[in-house]
This record gives C-alpha cells, sequence and structure tokens, in this order.
C-alpha cells in the first residue's frame, strides 16, 4: 500500500482509471480531491483539448493528477509534448510498446506506469524502466488484453515475476474486490468502470443509466482481431458479432467500426449504434453517486473487510 501511496504522494492506494469520454479534468480533480489518483484519459483527446484539461485540472485541484496516454494513436507524439510542456508528473501509458516513451517521460521527472495484460508484458515494461505496471485482468472495459487472463490469475502471475509495485485493476469496483486484489499481491488498484457512474465524468447521462443498468453477462469482448474492447451488448455489438461469426477480417471490422463510433455512444449518447465500453463489474452498480463518495465508501468497506479478515471470529 505504503509503495503506491509514496509513489505519487496520495492518500489512497486508489488510481481512477483514464478512460476515453469519461475521465475529463472534472473527474480527476475530484478523485484527486478525494485523496486517490485521478487521471485524464487522453485517448479521446485531440493535443489542444488535452493541454485544456491539463489547465483546467491544475486549477482545480493543488493534489497530484496524471495523464492516461494509450500509446497506439497517430498523434501520440503531439500528446508526448503537451505532458512535457504542461509539467505533468505522472503518466500512465497503455496500448503500445513502453520502451518507446519511458525514457522520454523519465527524463524528464516523470512517475511512468504501464498497463500489461500479462507477467511477460510486464517484465518487458519494468525493463523498459516504468515505476509500476497496471496489471488489468480481462473483466476490465475498454481495450483489454488477448490473452483473456482473469484478474484473480493475473494479479499474483505479474507479482511473482516483477519487483517493482503492482497495481491491480479489472472488477474491482467495491472496497471488498480491493481487500482481494491486497490479497493476491497488488500495492494498489485501479478503478474504471465505478468511476463512470459519477457526476463528474465527461460520459453521457444515458451511457452512464446503461451502465447502471446492466446486468450479469450484458458485456462481451468484442472485436479482437484489431484490439479487444469489452462492450455492452447493442445493435453495433451484434453486427460486430455476426460480422465475426461470418469471418469478416481486418479491413471488414475498421469499416464497420468507422469513425467517433465511440464518441457516439459514450459521449453523445447513442446506446444502440455507438460503441459502448464498460467492465463486467458494471453488473454490481447500482447508482450514480459523487465520485469523493465513491473513494470514500470503496476505502471505508476495505478496510472493514480487512478487519474481518483479521478477526473472522469477531
Amino acid at each position: 500500500m505504503q509503495r503506491i501511496t509514496s509513489l505519487f504522494n496520495i492518500q489512497y492506494p486508489v488510481i481512477q482509471a483514464g478512460m476515453i469520454w469519461a475521465s475529463g479534468w472534472r473527474l480527476a480533480s475530484a478523485v484527486s480531491n478525494a485523496g486517490g489518483l485521478g487521471l485524464i484519459g487522453a485517448g479521446s483527446m485531440y493535443p489542444d483539448v488535452l493541454r485544456e484539461h491539463i489547465q483546467k485540472c491544475k486549477q482545480a485541484t493543488d493534489k497530484p493528477f496524471g495523464v492516461n496516454v494509450p500509446l497506439l494513436y497517430p498523434d501520440i507524439d503531439q500528446l508526448i509534448n503537451i505532458i512535457l510542456e504542461e509539467g505533468v508528473q505522472i503518466v500512465f501509458t497503455s496500448a503500445g510498446n513502453p520502451k518507446t516513451w519511458t525514457p522520454v517521460l523519465k527524463a524528464a521527472g516523470i512517475k511512468v506506469v504501464h498497463v500489461v495484460s500479462s507477467a511477460a508484458f510486464a517484465l518487458k515494461s519494468e525493463a523498459a524502466g516504468v515505476d509500476a505496471v497496471v496489471a488489468e485482468g480481462f473483466e476490465a472495459g475498454g481495450h483489454n488484453g488477448r490473452e483473456e487472463t482473469t484478474t484473480l490469475v493475473l494479479i499474483p502471475a505479474v507479482c511473482e515475476q516483477v519487483k517493482i509495485p503492482v497495481i491491480a485493476a479489472g472488477g474491482i469496483g467495491s472496497g471488498k474486490a480491493m481487500a482481494a486484489a491486497f490479497a493476491l499481491g497488488a500495492s494498489g488498484v485501479q478503478i474504471g468502470s465505478r468511476f463512470v457512474a459519477t457526476p463528474e465524468a465527461s460520459s453521457h447521462i444515458n451511457f452512464k443509466n446503461a451502465v447502471v443498468n446492466a446486468k450479469e453477462g450484458d458485456t462481451m469482448l468484442s472485436l479482437k482481431k484489431l484490439a479487444p474492447v469489452r462492450l455492452i451488448k447493442n445493435n453495433f455489438y451484434q453486427a460486430v458479432r455476426e460480422a465475426e461469426d461470418n469471418g469478416a477480417d481486418v479491413t471488414a471490422l475498421k469499416t464497420l467500426l468507422g469513425r467517433a463510433r465511440a464518441k457516439a455512444g459514450m459521449f453523445e449518447g447513442n446506446l444502440e449504434e455507438g460503441e459502448l465500453e464498460i467492465g463486467q463489474v458494471s453488473a454490481l452498480i447500482h447508482d450514480i453517486k459523487p465520485a469523493a463518495q465513491v473513494l470514500e465508501e470503496i476505502w471505508t468497506e476495505f478496510k472493514a473487510t480487512i478487519r474481518q479478515l483479521n478477526n473472522p471470529d469477531s
């Protein structure tokens, strides 16, 4: 626990994931102000938009916050330059090779964390010089690992292989789940889906309501030939599934996906034709509440769970 709180200078070892179309400056600053680490999700932002969100986040909090950068985007060099120019101190990278940008970021004194879906990638990230890894299990929303390793298996596998701190992610939306992650060896947790269902998240209210109304089995991992992503079942998901069942190749799937599909679903609220990325834990999310309240409830439940496990007969 202290490895993560000390690394980022935060009160609680809880990181809010940098999710596309949900994690703007309002959510990041709210989580940071509440004692966690808020992340701005750069994946859905043009460079000038990212700069605006960083500057507004600086005004909204005097606590540490970071930026999540998916490395697969074509304008990644512009995003990195803005992060450097704005003096961001913490960067989480994902969906790419950590060797490419980690030395640049570390040279600027930035704490770097990379998201991985296997122990092998965790070792590569450690060799690249990152300060910690997020080990994200198959349950997670957004882009996912092709290995389909669950969090329960992934966390101890990664902890067994690397010496740097491991942050658990995937299916974690409560204090009890956080306690389980710590029991497996994690030093902190990254939580995404639970923070989507907050007023501060920039996603559309239609999408937030869809998350709250989701039931067990309502999400499926899809688009595995492109970049695996967990989606709420809707018309778009059904079209993708039919295409994949019929042997669609990468080109056909890209055509079906088109442009701005995720924006249409998560930011504009088109629940049938949009791409709705969320984790399996959505089935356990039943309300929309402020980010600070979410964090406080998770932390309170985490402490109560640890006490109960230490005193099972009390």
